[in-house]
């Protein structure tokens, strides 16, 4: 039985195919359209999804939508009948798009499906909704290597809930407890990234990047004025402070005078502020999260926790929850935010409505590694890339590893594209940027020539999983790129105090550890472990840069640059690859190198990237 799974009309749309409870393949939007966090309906996602199937439409058994908009439609009426007669611009301006499109979201959704896949099929009878803490509770809980798991989601908003504790036990899902709108850690982080001058959505990773550059001396201040935060970690905000119930923006006058000023504008520098503004939004996220958990341990007697909602993305706090070891094991749903909701909601139909059975003694999670999204075969390659005017080299693919992992030893950035694309807003090897850790000029050299983003930006390790405790504090896997933990303390570089006092972003030119270039100014890391089990190709690299070297990391960033998504198809890479300062481009059975590559074209290229 298919059951595909749909997310769209907020942010990340996606869509995520199941068949008899076993994923089939996943996507985001964004990926096709190339545009960022793309929210329009997942035309081009579901028809992947099918292709990849190999089936046709009439085959689908089920349509499951992530949320449900008549209960969101209900939060926002009541929201502002609360807060009248303040927010009415807000109001004005949103009502007329709920009553012509998102109140009638069934009709808009059986609409697209009849563009997408035909209307000789009555939609109408396959659709169904799921809500949205459920569809994420059911893409952390059913994919999980767990028979019984307390599974914990956290995330901006639903429809009313912005938290849920639940107990996942085989194919049941019973939710205990929610914390409703508008009290919400994860709108608490996204008003501090509006106040420190980023996007909300998808700055938020660059408030928990730019923490370990300051310090939380505003930790009190949050606490005694915005959030009350109970010893259970449930919590309370003081909404006098935010303006994001009825208004156009996450804060207010009130929050702008308790903290000494205007937000940031974007794109103007950092300040220290910004940095000590970061640490200590962290830091009160990081006590929300651990008092949360022991609660979750000592009233429900859990030995494993899963997670999933956007706040699972912090991977900062996921470190140190592990590190607690409050729970025997932890599992993240790798995308965690709402594309990840396409998945839970196909899941939820297949366990909790058609009441199917769960398989027992599983001993890894059923992501497949993530790699659930399309894949091109070398004859599909070559044909693309010789079309735009590539100069390729093919080699088997043992001289190709060997080949790869020699450019990288020599210093090379190079753009590694392989096998399906990853699900989920981590790259982990088979739409990699990868270069070598142990440069002290890779992260900058990165960051501001090939990203072309703020520098302070930390990258990540890939490592072969056999070798983790040999270079850092932690003993589990992290296949997913979610947990944080320092690295080993024979590998660091102990600073002297003078260097140790240099100002914010100052401090990065500092090398921390053998491995510079991952590991970050707290001497931490965001970890992947490499299993040969689920990406055989990218382990081999890694091994080979390992023998050469005697290092077996390598520094792994998502393929893409500044505000583009990941690379999806040959021709995504190999604009990115002629558009920026990467070396060398690897893909399928072909190496690409700049120096041989047509001038005019690479001009042409860096021009377009300028442009956008």
């Amino acid at each position: 039985m298919y059951i595909l799974g749909i997310s769209s009309f907020y942010h990340d749309s996606a869509a995520s195919l199941i068949n008899n409870g076993e994923i089939i393949a996943a996507a985001q939007e964004e990926r096709f359209t190339r545009k960022k966090h793309d929210q329009s309906f997942p035309f081009h996602a579901i028809k992947f999804c099918l292709e990849e199937a190999g089936i046709n439409a009439s085959e689908i058994k089920n349509v499951v939508f992530y949320e449900k908009p008549f209960l969101k439609f209900e939060r926002l009426i009541e929201t502002y009948l609360a807060f009248a007669p303040m927010g009415f611009r807000s109001f004005a301006l949103s009502i007329p798009i709920w009553i012509k499109e998102k109140l009638f979201q069934k009709s808009l959704i059986i609409k697209e499906l009849e563009r997408t896949l035909g209307n000789h099929i009555d939609w109408k009878q396959r659709v169904l909704f799921s809500e949205h803490h459920l569809s994420h509770a059911a893409s952390a809980f059913f994919p999980s290597p767990f028979e019984d798991a307390a599974i914990l989601t956290l995330d901006g908003v639903g429809e009313w809930t912005t938290a849920s504790l639940a107990l996942g036990h085989k194919n049941k899902i019973n939710v205990i407890k929610e914390i409703h709108f508008p009290h919400s850690i994860g709108l608490l982080y996204s008003a501090f990234t509006y106040y420190a001058g980023f996007k909300v959505n998808s700055g938020e990773y660059k408030v928990m990047g730019l923490a370990p550059y300051g310090e939380p001396i505003y930790k009190d201040l949050i606490k005694n004025h915005l959030i009350d935060i109970k010893d259970d970690g449930s919590f309370k905000m003081d909404m006098t402070y935010f303006n994001y119930c009825t208004g156009l923006t996450m804060t207010n006058k009130k929050f702008h005078n308790l903290f000494g000023g205007p937000p940031r504008e974007p794109e103007t520098p950092l300040t220290q502020k910004e940095m000590d503004i970061a640490a200590s939004i962290q830091n009160v996220t990081e006590e929300i999260i651990i008092k949360l958990a022991k609660n979750i341990a000592k009233e429900t007697k859990a030995k494993h926790l899963c997670l999933a909602g956007g706040v699972a993305l912090n991977c900062v706090a996921n470190g140190l929850l592990e590190k607690e070891e409050i729970f025997d094991e932890i599992w993240i749903q790798p995308a965690a935010g709402d594309a990840g909701g396409s998945l839970g909601a196909a899941l939820a139909a297949w366990y909790l409505f058609y009441n199917q059975p769960r398989a027992s003694n599983i001993t890894s999670d059923l992501m497949r590694g993530s790699y659930l999204g399309p894949s091109f075969s070398n004859d599909e390659i070559e044909s693309t890339l010789l079309k735009h005017g590539a100069i390729i080299n093919s080699f088997p693919y043992t001289e190709l590893i060997d080949k790869t992992a020699k450019e990288i030893s020599l210093g090379k950035a190079v753009g590694w594209m392989q096998g399906r694309m990853e699900f989920g807003p981590r790259a982990l090897g088979g739409r990699s940027i990868i270069a070598d850790p142990r440069s002290q000029s890779m992260q900058k050299q990165l960051n501001l020539k090939v990203k072309f983003r703020e520098s302070f930006r930390p990258f990540a390790p890939s490592i072969l999983s056999e070798y983790i405790s040999e270079w850092f504090k932690f003993t589990k896997i992290s296949p997913y790129m979610l947990m944080v933990a320092e690295i080993n303390d024979d590998k660091k570089i102990f600073i002297n105090k003078t260097d140790n006092n240099l100002f914010g972003i100052d401090k990065l030119n500092i090398p921390r550890s053998s491995v510079p270039a991952i590991t970050h100014i707290d001497y931490s890391s965001r970890l992947q472990t490499v299993h040969k089990e689920t990406n055989p190709l990218y382990h081999s690299l890694i091994q080979r840069f390992y023998e050469l070297t005697g290092c077996p990391i390598l520094v792994n960033t998502s393929f893409n640059i500044r505000g583009e998504p990941i690379v999806c198809n040959p021709l995504d890479a190999f604009k990115c690859f002629m558009g920026t300062d990467l070396d060398v481009l690897v893909i399928g059975r072909y190496i690409l190198y700049k120096e041989e590559q047509n001038q005019d074209l690479k001009e042409n290229y860096i021009e377009q990237y300028e442009l956008d």
